[in-house]
């Protein structure tokens, strides 16, 4: 009995969805169609880019409320960028996606990590100035106009496939596995584990806990620059207003993923089973013609019972 209960406890997510997948092929027959499972697999392609770093900082006991704002700022400088350039290459626009990426979100990571790590800000208060600042931004470039005319090339990281996979696929079963490898098999990894742990005695034992901070905020912002310039690219557009919201359903898809808000604990694999979770109900909603306000409403209890089920599981082991 006492290890049904632990395969219980430790399995729990993956038989929540199989429950629910179960349950939404009922109502919905077209679910369980190949074609309709590739587009659950697109459709969290970019909330899987922002969750994956946003992974990092919730295991160090952090939060980034800026990824959202981050990642439509990208996607506005990459299209700009685009639609100035001469010819319709691949090879260019796959290029500028990167360079954008790396500096958009390598500059405003590190503005962050820095105010946070250096000068003791909480993360909360950091990374909501940082949305304020970067959304208006974005607003201020832009002048709330959408930037569009853009290349065929440019689509090609969100629009594009290799034989029947979509690239934006490939593209984050690549993230995914090189995040995993980070945080279970380096020693970098391990310091993102102590100081979620217990920064002070990460600190007393030699781990530079700012630098650490640093550098998860950082990854945080660069892969969430990453998912703003692929969804500008699958949108054909680069709109000041996208990604809003994204951060509510990266921070869902982490926690329901059961990695604590208090830090020390989680994976990138269960981040993924958070994400697959989220995707299939919001698929599932839509497939049932549900309004996507209730969606919205769904991600809030989502992150709710999820904050509840991390509580008790905190008490349960003092």
């Amino acid at each position: 009995m006492h290890k049904l209960s632990n395969f219980v406890k430790e399995y729990i997510l993956i038989l929540f969805l199989v429950c629910m997948c179960a349950v939404i092929s009922l109502f919905a027959p077209r679910f369980l169609l190949p074609q309709n499972l590739r587009n659950v697999m697109i459709q969290i392609s970019i909330n899987t880019l922002i969750a994956t770093g946003m992974t990092f900082v919730i295991i160090t006991g952090g939060i980034d409320l800026s990824v959202g704002s981050i990642a439509a700022l990208a996607g506005i400088v990459a299209t700009a960028i685009i639609k100035n350039i001469p010819g319709d290459s691949v090879f260019v626009s796959v290029l500028i996606i990167m360079l954008v990426s790396i500096a958009v979100g390598g500059i405003c990571g590190s503005f962050s990590g820095f105010v946070i790590a250096k000068l003791n800000v909480a993360p909360f208060i950091a990374t909501l100035a940082m949305l304020s600042i970067v959304r208006g931004l974005a607003f201020v470039y832009t002048q709330a106009r959408p930037i569009f005319e853009l290349p065929d090339s440019f689509g090609w990281i969100g629009q594009g496939y290799i034989g029947v996979v979509p690239v934006i696929v490939l593209i984050i079963l690549i993230v995914l596995v090189s995040a995993h490898i980070v945080l279970d098999k380096t020693s970098f990894g391990r310091y993102v584990y102590a100081v979620g742990s217990n920064e002070e005695v990460s600190r007393l034992s030699g781990i530079n806990t700012q630098g650490v901070k640093f550098a998860v905020y950082v990854i945080s912002g660069i892969l969430s620059a990453f998912g703003g310039v692929c969804l500008a690219s699958r949108l054909a557009t680069g709109q000041p207003t996208a990604a809003s919201g994204y951060e509510l359903n990266a921070i869902a898809a982490v926690v329901m993923g059961g990695t604590s808000l208090s830090g020390g604990r989680g994976s990138i694999p269960k981040t993924v089973i958070g994400l697959i979770t989220i995707g299939v109900i919001n698929n599932g909603l839509s497939l049932m013609r549900v309004s996507s306000y209730w969606q919205t409403i769904t991600v809030g209890f989502i992150i709710l019972v999820a904050v509840i089920f991390d509580q008790l599981k905190r008490r349960k082991n003092v």
